[in-house]
């Protein structure tokens, strides 16, 4: 398994989606934009906000997946890496994944305290491409 092919898939989908646990050990699924930054297959970084239900959901569980899917005519991909999610508040970060069209959904800017990072670490990955699926390590 190439970790660089599957970088660089990654890397170009438009829409990511994120796995949190609920109160009750069910998953939940949502769809999000593809992360802000991305460091290898290792680190991910989603905006969102502080009072949403995922931020809730992630400081009581911090075990997370996130998926990255492009169907074709043909054939379909799918990526999935399960690891942890951490909220992040501290300006430094917000800052660093912060663009100019977020007051769009945090009116007081990027020190909006409704503003906060969700920081994705990769520790293993499943990856689907025509029929096959095959494990890895990140």
């Amino acid at each position: 398994m190439d970790l660089r092919v599957i970088e660089k898939f990654v890397n170009r989908q438009k829409v990511s989606f994120i796995c949190s646990i609920d109160e009750n050990g069910f998953p939940n699924v949502k769809a999000m934009l593809k992360p802000r930054k991305v460091n290898g297959l290792k680190e991910f970084y989603f905006s969102t906000n502080t009072s949403s239900l995922r931020v809730k959901q992630f400081r009581s569980n911090p075990n997370a997946s996130i998926y990255f899917y492009r169907k074709g005519l043909i054939k379909y991909t799918g990526i999935m890496l399960v690891g942890r999610m951490e909220v992040l508040i501290d300006q430094e970060t917000k800052d660093m994944i912060w663009e100019r069209g977020d007051t769009m959904f945090y009116k007081k800017g990027v020190t909006d305290p409704d503003y906060c990072v969700l920081k994705f670490t990769a520790e293993c990955g499943r990856y689907y491409c025509d029929l096959k699926t095959e494990s890895f390590e990140v």
